[in-house]
């Protein structure tokens, strides 16, 4: 079951049919106790079909209303090394090997609804940085008990330059502006996402492809309830949160992102992520 959230309602997308439920309220369903089965049922008793114009990149919303936006750190071996090689110069190198290792993980604040976009609209890059990289990661969906409903495709724009001349700038390289996509679904499943599904990644300038990448989800090194875990412990979200859960793909240095470069990410059973640098 997917569900896009579009400025006319709610949309069902399951076995080759969609629905449109305008009388839910995205909050209130995201928390619903057994919510694939409610999904199952709402969308089995739904008479009204969708207009091919309703569920288009012009009509889309992020998958979120009142949650927060998180994010995890260091999941990766990829972003451990890259991590270590951003800092080196301002003695941070050996923070993001004991996070690595550690038992806690890095959690962090990334953006509030205002500062999020969807699929087909544009992320930003700040006016202060030089070096900048899309992050393309798998997003879980927590309902406010901390349990995973879904999940989503999201990407976490980063200034490199600005947290590689100090880690402590992790805020200011995180969270401005358009500083994440997320989108086009959520995907609602009563399954664990497949460990082998692939999160790929492509940018393209003009008419050239500049940047590919693509890597496994069984390379996270984190479980995803353990990371819902430690979010939750010390935090409640009344409507659930979104948590990205790292990024294995990093462009390699010196790429940069320019403004006008076309971001599609993919993530396998979810879709296509796609924005353009404002």
């Amino acid at each position: 079951m997917k569900l896009y959230f579009t400025k006319n309602g709610i949309v069902l997308d399951h076995a080759g049919r969609q629905t449109l439920c305008v009388k839910e309220n995205w909050d209130e369903l995201l928390n619903r106790d057994n919510l694939y089965s409610y999904l199952i049922n709402l969308h089995d008793s739904s008479p009204e079909h969708v207009n091919n114009d309703v569920v288009t990149a012009a009509n889309l919303l992020p998958p979120m209303q009142s949650q927060e936006l998180w994010a995890s750190g260091v999941t990766y071996l990829r972003s451990k090394v890259e991590r270590q090689e951003e800092a080196k110069d301002a003695g941070g190198g050996d923070f993001y090997q004991r996070v690595y290792e550690a038992e806690r993980p890095e959690l962090f604040f990334k953006a509030n609804r205002h500062r999020v976009v969807g699929h087909g609209s544009n992320v930003r890059i700040r006016a202060d940085s030089s070096w900048n990289v899309p992050e393309p990661e798998l997003t879980l969906v927590l309902n406010n008990r901390g349990k995973i409903v879904g999940y989503t495709i999201g990407n976490d724009m980063s200034s490199r330059s600005i947290e590689g001349e100090n880690p402590l700038y992790l805020p200011q390289a995180k969270t401005y502006d358009g500083c994440a996509a997320l989108g086009p679904c959520v995907l609602v499943s009563e399954a664990d996402f497949p460990r082998d599904a692939l999160i790929s990644i492509s940018i393209e300038r003009g008419i050239e492809t500049v940047f590919e990448g693509s890597v496994a989800v069984s390379m996270i090194t984190r479980r995803f309830e353990d990371l819902a875990a430690f979010l939750f412990r010390e935090c409640s979200f009344p409507y659930g949160v979104l948590l990205m859960t790292g990024t294995g793909i990093v462009p390699p240095a010196p790429f940069t992102l320019q403004r006008g470069d076309l971001i599609k990410i993919n993530i396998d059973h979810i879709g296509s992520l796609v924005n353009r640098v404002a």
